[in-house]
């Protein structure tokens, strides 16, 4: 038996055979003098590889969002910007004119863009991932090269791979791989992200010493403690039997009797289920978006209302989080007709569609809202996103009041829910109170907070250092809207990435945050979390971060 250490990823395990995933190697032909190249050729060459790359992309794209959620997906979109950056394009078109052939002049522009990423940490390390994903997808269009068939791994595969790409990831069913293994790579990367939604167990970072595993070897793979054992014992195989329960089904507190509550982010109803499983308390953040993405026209109140009791069935008397319509942005509806922005994020998007332009579409979300919100055993809430103003709620409380005057005229039976608003925004951050003085409760995003505070969009490479909810700005923000909000009696949520994160738990059950929502698969791993917390411990973990002034300080201080 020998134990490789890395970084867990997917804190689940798995017992498999080892099948090292090596696509086909990438090996260009020499190159040619530059007087023997056709550059008109090679230009349609290079235009053929993109169109065939943007298909896989798209692909890929559509298969994530199916599988996972559009959240996940959205790494997809990132990577056909990579395809169109005009910086990259007429890097290779031009030396296609100087007589390069296509494959060594996307070779050389795109190793050019991921050598300025590589050796960095964080996110940046990852946008070299994904530049390479968008890199390989052409090479392999013009060299005719496979990819390898990771749809087709027999059962009870665990994968290993010197590095997986998001594209990759989204490949693997979890029916059949029962770990994944790479050398590189970190917890927060795109393929990290995509392979713990799927419930995948996965260790990643491993290092040079994973080469050293055969073919055909029996794996563990234990995502809690991020260790890889080859040819494990029946001692070790027995534990991690154990790891992966007993699934927390309880709702838990602190060791000192604190309760907080561990739910689930939900995209589509397939994942009702493995939430359930996964013991999640209830749902922290049920994104209506899936059911007006992808048709040709919106959805009428009784689908709505079934999707949302179906939830509410799903977790009888838990608390069911539901968010309204948040399109714009990077989500965008055909039918809708939306005009092109040119800064989507800070555009029409969320509750400025909703109240705008498209009221009469929120008008039927929320009847279909406040009749479910009468379904039987539900809790139902409802939150709006993208608040930043005071009148935004205000605005929002009139329309429930009357939705709920004309559902009673026509005698059908509904209920108001608790209301509530996400804070996304800083301007969300320096009115919390008043927001929390008119609302029940308020749901921290951290991934658009993040992104708003820093001034630094969520997809630009250029800016991924930035966009890390360890920055003391974002930090402070979060304890600012906890503190508005608790001294007016109402509750908080966080749902965004940073929810999830086993090693954050202290810091924001420290911060007072009363809800944690994430993905399934972290539920228990963070219930474990929370019943080992001291509550003074915690708050004081938190005093000492918040008086950061750097995130290496931060960071410093969690490790």
């Amino acid at each position: 038996m020998r134990t490789l250490s890395g970084v867990g990823s997917t804190p689940l395990s798995g017992v498999g055979t080892a099948r090292w995933y090596r696509p086909d190697a990438l090996d260009l032909p020499e190159r040619p003098a530059p007087e023997t190249v056709d550059p008109a050729r090679e230009r349609e060459r290079f235009a053929d590889a993109r169109e065939t790359a943007r298909e896989g992309i798209r692909r890929a794209r559509d298969r994530t969002a199916e599988r996972v959620g559009e959240d996940e997906a959205a790494v997809f979109e990132a990577h056909e910007q990579f395809l169109d950056d005009p910086q990259l394009v007429e890097a290779i078109e031009d030396a296609i004119d100087g007589g390069v052939p296509a494959e060594h002049a996307v070779d050389d522009a795109f190793g050019e863009a991921v050598a300025q990423f590589e050796g960095m940490e964080g996110r940046m390390a990852e946008r070299a991932d994904d530049l390479r994903d968008v890199r390989d997808r052409l090479l392999r269009a013009l060299l005719d090269a496979g990819t390898g068939d990771l749809a087709a791994l027999p059962p009870g595969t665990v994968l290993l791979a010197e590095r997986l790409t998001p594209s990759d990831t989204a490949e693997l069913d979890p029916g059949v791989v029962a770990g994944i293994a790479t050398a590189t790579g970190g917890r927060t990367a795109h393929a990290a992200i995509i392979a713990r939604s799927l419930a995948i167990p996965a260790v990643v970072g491993v290092g040079d010493a994973l080469a050293d595993v055969a073919e055909g070897a029996t794996v563990l793979v234990d995502g809690e403690a991020g260790e890889v054992v080859v040819d494990p014992d029946e001692t070790r195989r027995a534990e991690s039997e154990g790891l992966d329960a007993p699934v927390v089904e309880e709702r838990v507190t602190t060791a000192d009797g604190r309760p907080v509550e561990v739910a689930a982010n939900v995209g589509r109803p397939a994942e009702l289920d493995p939430a359930v499983a996964r013991g999640a308390d209830g749902v922290g953040l049920f994104r209506t978006e899936f059911l007006f993405l992808d048709r040709e026209r919106p959805p009428d109140e009784d689908e709505q209302y079934e999707a949302v009791t179906a939830a509410l069935s799903a977790f009888p008397g838990e608390r069911v989080v539901v968010r309204t319509l948040d399109v714009g942005g990077d989500k965008q509806v055909p039918y809708l007709d939306l005009p092109a922005e040119p800064n989507p994020f800070l555009g029409r998007r969320g509750v400025r569609l909703s109240l705008d332009e498209h009221a009469d579409l929120f008008e039927t979300q929320l009847r279909a809202l406040l009749r479910a919100a009468a379904h039987d055993g539900g809790d139902l809430c409802v939150m709006v996103p993208m608040v930043a103003r005071v009148e935004e709620v205000e605005a929002v409380l009139d329309r429930v009041g009357s939705v709920a005057a004309d559902l009673d005229d026509e005698d059908v039976e509904y209920a108001v829910p608790e209301l509530g608003a996400m804070v996304e925004t800083p301007a969300a951050v320096h009115v919390a109170d008043a927001l929390a003085e008119r609302l029940d409760f308020l749901s921290i995003g951290t991934n658009d907070l993040t992104q708003y505070v820093m001034a630094a969009d969520r997809e630009h490479d250029g800016v991924a250092d930035l966009h890390d909810p360890l920055h003391p700005p974002v930090l402070r923000a979060i304890d600012r809207t906890v503190s508005a909000a608790h001294e007016r009696d109402a509750w908080v949520g966080m749902c965004g990435e940073m929810a999830g994160d086993p090693a954050l738990t202290e810091l924001l059950v420290g911060l007072g945050l009363d809800e944690l929502s994430m993905s399934a698969v972290t539920v228990s791993a963070v219930k474990e979390r929370v019943r080992a917390v001291d509550t003074d411990a915690a708050a004081a973990l938190a005093d000492e971060v918040l008086a950061c002034e750097t995130r290496a300080e931060v960071a410093a201080l969690l490790s």
